[in-house]
């Protein structure tokens, strides 16, 4: 463990009263929600280091990768794994497999596509959670690392993910999982990639997922209001940042409404998989997630809504740093496995 890493994990594990007053002195609160004071204190210190200008995707994906160093947790002990190729006619997908001791065959492949505004991000960063699914539900993760923008913009990354969802669909007993049984799930960029791909199915008259796991999602590319605007300097995801994945992510003259970059927009969502949305209190998305979820509702589609006031964006990867944020991970493994036995599974 580097030095950085062990100073850090010390300066957090000190009380909750010692961290707000090194870190502005009161606690910040947004829309009535107080933010962990964990995440207070990893605000305060990013603030006092201003991202570059010009922001460089090269950049961004090493800060990702060293506050996933910093900030994440251990894989959980009872999970084996191993890296996979997915081969298709034209291309590979890298991917990471994960399996539990406890794994029971009767439960569903969950296939998980990662965060970074479809620009940064890996396998590595999700790496924690998905051993936390699999291990606290019993079943296997496939976690697919599609390409990224700005050198593959959008729809490459969401070509991926659809793409690897069929492959994991007729591969699923490679994983010790039913044949043609396979849930899918994500967080930022992969809940919007995991709501898109739910809606291509129903259009192509396929199958749908078992479950789809929604967490913190982008739904509504062209939305400004809300949470947009009362959580627009929250950390990590702030609507500066935001503008700038989009702008990066998103080929000149993109339509913002078209329905396989805003999910939000379709016209008719009956039919879809039942679902589980969560969301953090201080997120510019927030608000997105909670009138999917509406939407879904709505349209007859079984849906679980929680939302976790005190986190912010992107608390999958602080696991390691935050306990807050590694009982929420655990809280929504928990919520898989309900919705799993709901289905008799």
């Amino acid at each position: 463990m580097s030095i950085q890493k062990t100073l850090t994990s010390l300066l957090l594990k000190l009380p909750d009263p010692i961290l707000v007053a090194m870190s502005g002195g009161k606690p910040i609160v947004r829309d009535g929600r107080t933010l962990d004071a964990r995440f207070q204190f990893i605000e305060a210190a990013a603030a006092k280091r201003p991202l570059p200008d010009p922001l460089t995707p090269a950049f961004a994906r090493q800060g990702t990768d060293l506050l996933t160093f910093l900030f994440g947790g251990a894989r959980e002990n009872n999970v084996t794994c191993s890296d996979v190729t997915i081969e298709l006619a034209e291309r590979e997908i890298k991917a990471r497999a994960y399996r539990p001791q406890n794994q029971k065959a009767n439960l569903p492949l969950m296939v998980f596509y990662h965060f970074g505004g479809g620009v940064v991000g890996n396998i590595g960063t999700c790496d924690a959670f998905c051993s936390i699914i699999a291990s606290q539900v019993g079943c296997a993760v496939l976690s697919v690392e599609y390409r990224l923008a700005p050198e593959h913009q959008w729809p490459a990354g969401l070509d991926d993910a659809v793409d690897s969802f069929m492959w994991a669909r007729d591969h699923a007993h490679q994983f010790g999982a039913p044949v043609g049984l396979v849930a899918a799930g994500g967080d930022s960029m992969g809940g919007n990639f995991t709501a898109i791909l739910c809606q291509h199915l129903k259009a192509k008259k396929q199958a749908q997922p078992a479950l789809q796991l929604l967490i913190y999602p982008a739904t509504d590319i062209e939305a400004q209001d809300g949470s947009m605007q009362s959580c627009a300097d929250a950390y990590p995801l702030t609507k500066a940042t935001m503008d700038w994945f989009m702008a990066n992510y998103l080929p000149a003259g993109a339509d913002l409404a078209d329905v396989h970059l805003s999910p939000a927009r379709a016209s008719d969502l009956t039919g879809l998989a039942p679902a589980i949305v969560v969301m953090a209190g201080h997120d510019p998305l927030r608000d997105q997630g909670f009138a999917y979820a509406t939407l879904l509702d709505g349209a007859g589609v079984p849906t679980q809504v929680v939302c976790y006031d005190s986190l912010a964006h992107g608390f999958t990867a602080y696991t390691g740093a935050v306990p807050a944020a590694d009982k929420a991970c655990r809280d929504i493994a928990g919520m898989i496995a309900d919705a799993y036995r709901q289905q008799g599974l």
